[in-house]
C-alpha cells in the first residue's frame, strides 16, 4: 500500500515538472517570436492586373478611384464575366477610419436585384446625394448604405456601398473613373465623358 501511494505521488510529481516544462518552452518561443501589438491587421492587396483585365473584358466602363489617399486600403477585388449577377466587378476597401466600402458594378438585367445583393438588403430612399454634379440615388439599410447610379445609356449600374457614412461614400464615388479599354473610352460612372475636379459631395432634396 505504502509503496502505491509513493508511486502514485511520484507520477503526479513528473506531470507537473512536465507541465512546467511545456509552459517554459512556450514562454521561451513567445518571447523569441517577433509580435508588433501595432500591426495594421489589415492585408491590403494590388488590384491593378484585374482592373486593366476587366476594362478589357467588361461590356461596360469599369470604375475604380483615382486620386484616393493611401490611407484607404484595397483589400479585395474581383471580376466575374458571366455569373449570377451578370458581368460583375467587386472593389472592396477599407476605409481611413476602418470601415468598409466597396465599389461594385453589373450589366445584370434587373439592377434592383443586383442592388439587394450587393448591399445586403438596403431599401431606396427618396432622397440623392449631388457627387461632382451628378446625382446618386441614397439606399439605406440594416448592415449597409448604398449611393446608387445607373449608366446614361442604362447597360450597366454602379453601386458604392458598405458600412461607411455617406461623406466617405461620397468620396470614394467621387474619386471614381470608368473606362473601357476595348473603346478607349473614359467616363464618370453613369455619365459622359469629363474631367474630374477634386470630389465634392453634398446631399441633395432631389
Amino acid at each position: 500500500m505504502a509503496a502505491d501511494k509513493k508511486r502514485g505521488a511520484q507520477a503526479v510529481r513528473d506531470m507537473v515538472i512536465s507541465l512546467a516544462v511545456i509552459l517554459l518552452a512556450a514562454y521561451v518561443i513567445y518571447l523569441f517570436v517577433p509580435h508588433d501589438d501595432k500591426q495594421d491587421p489589415v492585408k491590403p492587396v494590388s488590384y491593378g492586373m484585374e482592373l486593366s483585365s476587366a476594362r478589357r473584358a467588361a461590356p461596360y466602363p469599369v470604375a475604380a478611384p483615382e486620386g484616393l489617399s493611401e490611407n484607404w486600403r484595397a483589400t479585395s477585388v474581383r471580376y466575374t464575366a458571366d455569373g449570377t449577377k451578370g458581368a460583375a466587378w467587386h472593389l472592396g476597401f477599407v476605409t481611413p477610419d476602418d470601415e468598409y466600402a466597396a465599389v461594385e458594378q453589373s450589366d445584370q438585367r434587373r439592377p434592383e436585384r443586383f442592388i439587394r445583393d450587393v448591399t445586403q438588403g438596403a431599401e431606396k430612399t427618396a432622397k440623392t446625394q449631388r457627387v461632382d454634379g451628378e446625382k446618386w440615388t441614397r439606399y439605406q439599410g440594416e448592415k449597409y448604405d448604398a449611393l446608387v447610379r445607373n449608366a446614361a445609356d442604362g447597360k450597366s449600374v454602379t453601386v458604392v456601398t458598405g458600412t461607411a457614412t455617406f461623406k466617405q461614400l461620397g468620396e470614394l464615388a467621387g474619386a471614381l473613373q470608368a473606362k473601357n479599354e476595348k473603346t478607349g473610352s473614359s467616363t464618370a460612372p453613369g455619365a459622359g465623358p469629363s474631367s474630374r475636379p477634386s470630389p465634392s459631395a453634398s446631399p441633395d432634396a432631389g
